[in-house]
């Protein structure tokens, strides 16, 4: 009920704009100013609480409490690593970073690529803080988690050892800027170990908001299932996204005795190696498919570029749950659950202006992220094999498609495999038209939640598959203990045992609560992905299944609950307000 309630009020926050960059989410309901204030007011200096300085915020394993690699280890702030410590200094650049004793690089190259768009740096790094005026050892950095901007607070004890710190730090030793950014990514995932390993498009996410794109460009012995090789055009898909504002290696062309080069620049984050073959700092773009692994390209969202010199994607988000027992269907592979899998509809109207293959089409993005995958870590838990596939819609306007639908026909295209990575993203070129993408798990019955991302060249209309909610009412007063003999009549008129039967497949009394969403619309009552969820939690047993009496139950309580929402609701607005006293006895009767 406690994490029904938390979805409810989360929906409700995004209805006036909280998860915005401008209205960021309070990590752990932190205010920095508020805090900042009473520290300011007593004249001590902050302390985190909810990210002490303390073992276990170091980790849990190879960074444990009692691991040889935490030895020594000791919290100061940065007054006592130097006599002069400054936030910034002379303005944030890529040299800010080096590599600490900590396997992160991937965060590291994502933090010093920030520095190199004075737009975005300040989104996630907010510049008015320092050591000086108002210091009382507390900062704040907004980082994108899942679709929603979080505002980070931490005090500014790091830890360090013989007086040096242990992981990021800058060139310039007064200098801490990056050092407590890494702090910050360290609390938000729950530790600093959780952020050993991973890619720098993960980074790019989070600190922008955008959507990932991975190319594999030469092959390597082990190649990464959920990248995508690269095709004969990436250099002019490079071009483009470039004019789109996206993050990747800088692209011109050149005339060298009358025959355009095509020329990458590129940067090292560790600064160490330099490529030293034809064209050196401008490397030649043949070398660089040769010599480099993979191309990690960044799509920003309208409100993270604020320059009019590039275009924009648009940009489309919903969140998503897959549940066992009713959302959780697993891929096609399982054909008796899979749609009963979250679904969503795009509606492609416009073709891209100067496609890159010179044929007409639609270009869009498609990302599927499932959510909480660094904090699984701590548990031993492993990430969930995701995908998606997309079909055309056939359907009335905004039905979830059921079996006979989804099932009668072949995807149009789908993400290059599952996998268990945090997400899975395909570019794809469609003609105008109307499309339904299905994100699933692999594997049928695996809980997760998710974020699907659409980026379109043009604009396009996306949303949930969701029925609107459709419930027979009678005039009588109904209760739900009124089976007999009221609602055996409805039972009746409707053939509600013959639905029931129907899916009964075996006749075992009870039938999959995969079947409960078409069950329940066969009896004339329509009801959501949401409400299918609570509905499989409250009326089915351990197994998933839902006896007839079970069955039955579930529709009258439904018949009542829509009778005392229409009741209670004001000028048709399809909302309700209630005052404790009134909430408590709707909720006990």
């Amino acid at each position: 009920m406690t994490s029904t309630a938390d979805r409810l009020v989360r929906q409700q926050d995004r209805e006036q704009g909280i998860g915005t960059n401008k209205k960021a989410v309070k990590f752990s309901q932190q205010d920095y100013e508020t805090l900042r204030q009473q520290c300011l007011k007593s004249g001590r200096l902050f302390e985190d609480n909810c990210f002490p300085a303390e073992p276990k915020s170091l980790g849990y394993k190879e960074l444990g409490p009692d691991s040889k690699e935490t030895k020594g280890v000791v919290w100061k702030r940065p007054k006592e690593l130097c006599p002069n410590p400054k936030f910034i200094v002379d303005g944030a650049t890529r040299t800010d970073i080096c590599q600490g004793q900590l396997g992160d690089c991937w965060l590291m190259a994502a933090i010093a690529s920030l520095t190199l768009d004075q737009d975005i740096l300040p989104r996630v790094v907010p510049q008015e803080q320092s050591f000086t005026e108002g210091y009382a050892g507390i900062f704040h950095f907004q980082i994108w988690q899942f679709g929603e901007w979080v505002d980070v607070v931490i005090d500014d004890r790091l830890p360090t050892r013989d007086g040096k710190l242990l992981f990021v730090h800058s060139v310039e030793r007064s200098e801490f800027w990056s050092a407590l950014l890494e702090k910050a990514y360290a609390k938000l995932y729950g530790s600093y170990e959780v952020l050993k390993g991973g890619k720098a498009t993960e980074g790019f996410e989070d600190f922008t908001g955008g959507i990932a794109e991975i190319y594999t460009l030469a092959e390597e012995e082990e190649e990464e299932e959920e990248e995508e090789e690269a095709p004969p055009n990436l250099f002019q898909i490079m071009q483009k996204a470039l004019s789109l504002g996206s993050l990747l290696g800088c692209s011109i062309k050149v005339d060298i005795q009358g025959k355009p080069v095509q020329l990458v620049r590129i940067r090292n984050p560790w600064g160490r190696k330099e490529w030293t073959g034809p064209w050196s700092d401008e490397i030649s773009y043949s070398d660089f498919i040769k010599q480099f692994s993979n191309l990690e390209m960044c799509n920003l969202t309208p409100d993270t570029l604020l320059s009019d010199k590039v275009g924009h994607w648009n940009h489309y988000q919903y969140e998503g749950t897959w549940r066992k027992g009713s959302t959780a269907g697993g891929c096609r592979k399982f054909s008796a659950t899979f749609s009963s899998n979250p679904q969503f509809v795009v509606r492609l109207e416009d073709v891209d202006d100067d496609p890159l293959d010179g044929k007409d089409g639609c270009t869009i993005l498609v990302g599927l992220m499932q959510k909480d995958g660094r904090q699984q870590k701590r548990l031993g838990r492993k990430l969930q094999s995701i995908g998606f596939a997309i079909y055309k819609y056939k359907g009335r306007s905004n039905v979830h498609l059921g079996p006979d639908v989804l099932l009668e026909q072949s995807y149009l295209a789908k993400s290059s495999s599952f996998n268990n990575t945090r997400e899975v993203c395909k570019r794809f070129k469609l003609p105008p038209g109307e499309y339904a993408i299905v994100p699933s798990t692999y594997k049928p019955d695996k809980d997760g939640s998710f974020l699907l991302r659409v980026f379109s060249e043009k604009p396009a209309a996306a949303s949930p598959l969701e029925d609107d909610f459709d419930i027979p009412i009678e005039e009588e007063e109904l209760s739900e203990s009124d089976v007999d003999p009221h609602f055996k009549e409805i039972f009746k008129q409707t053939d509600g045992n013959a639905i029931f039967k129907k899916h009964d497949t075996d006749s075992s009394g009870t039938m999959n609560s995969h079947e409960m969403r078409g069950a329940a619309t066969e009896a004339g009552f329509q009801v959501n992905s949401a409400v299918l969820q609570a509905i499989v939690s409250r009326y089915s047993d351990a197994q998933y299944a839902i006896d007839f009496d079970c069955f039955v139950g579930c529709l009258i309580k439904l018949e009542m609950l829509f009778k005392m929402f229409k009741t209670l609701e004001r000028a048709d607005t399809g909302k309700i307000e209630l005052d404790m006293q009134q909430w408590l006895c709707l909720a006990i009767f």
